[in-house]
């Protein structure tokens, strides 16, 4: 087998502020001068946004998402430059309370954005995911967040769990939870997952003016699971980390977040 798999995953910050539809143009000028098979977009949360992103994507004919009320459900949108086999989203049980902030996670009525396709003759599986965000900030203690969290994330093992055993296994998307805290630890040993960039701790979360800095972390993942049968070379980095020209007049960040581009490539005999 030969070739390389590319992926990324991006929380877009598809929400309708002033400054959106610049970006996810810009966002997708750089998609289709880039080599990435699939994208993985988080927080589009307006079906206008998706429709923008669709028609200027022409180069991913093969789009994941799950219709909802008002934007695709989650707001999850997968793009593929390879034909989706079979696309489903598995809505989240715990969906947070409507008295507290996680009324606007509640409202886009966040799961797990599940698509199949094949690399070669290797089948692989993306899960592409937004967590419940952790409004405290408390991601070691039993905070009410923490538990929402907690559910979300055993009810996602299960699903990977469940993923057949010969498939290329990617999770990837916005956990709100930072690389090493006790949420990270004990996700990583109930699912066997490895993290592409383990022990990295630069920030993927960009926070507002005003936000405490102590918010800036790595809460932003892709974890693979790869089947005993195959042998890869996994190597991955960040991604649209500095200000970028986003129309001739503005210059800016794509989004609060950062992406994380990912890459596939079978390890060849010496």
């Amino acid at each position: 087998m030969s070739g390389s798999l590319e992926l990324l995953s991006l929380n877009c910050f598809g929400t309708p502020v002033p400054t959106t539809r610049r970006r996810l143009q810009a966002l997708a000028r750089h998609l289709e001068q880039s080599s990435l098979q699939i994208v993985c977009l988080q927080e589009v949360q307006l079906f206008t946004y998706k429709n923008m992103l669709f028609e200027a994507c022409v180069s991913y004919p093969f789009q994941a998402y799950e219709p909802h009320l008002h934007c695709p459900k989650g707001g999850l949108v997968t793009l593929s430059r390879s034909p989706l086999v079979t696309q489903f989203f598995e809505t989240f049980a715990e969906q947070g309370r409507w008295y507290l902030p996680t009324a606007m996670d509640r409202f886009l009525r966040k799961g797990m954005l599940i698509s199949t396709l094949y690399w070669d003759e290797v089948p692989v599986v993306v899960i592409n995911t937004h967590i419940v965000a952790n409004y405290s900030g408390d991601w070691e203690r039993r905070g009410v967040f923490t538990r929402m969290q907690e559910k979300q994330l055993r009810q996602l093992a299960d699903t990977v769990a469940a993923q057949p055993s010969n498939a290329l296994v990617a999770v990837v998307g916005d956990f709100n939870f930072p690389r090493g805290s006790q949420l990270y630890r004990s996700f990583l040993q109930q699912t066997g997952l490895v993290d592409v960039l383990a022990g990295d701790l630069r920030p993927t979360h960009r926070p507002p003016r005003g936000v405490p800095a102590h918010y800036a972390l790595p809460i932003d993942f892709v974890f693979t699971r790869v089947p005993s049968s195959l042998s890869l070379q996994i190597t991955g980095d960040l991604l649209f980390s500095s200000k970028l020209d986003l129309t001739h007049k503005h210059h800016g960040y794509l989004s609060d977040h950062n992406a994380i581009e990912v890459r596939f490539a079978h390890n060849t005999p010496a």
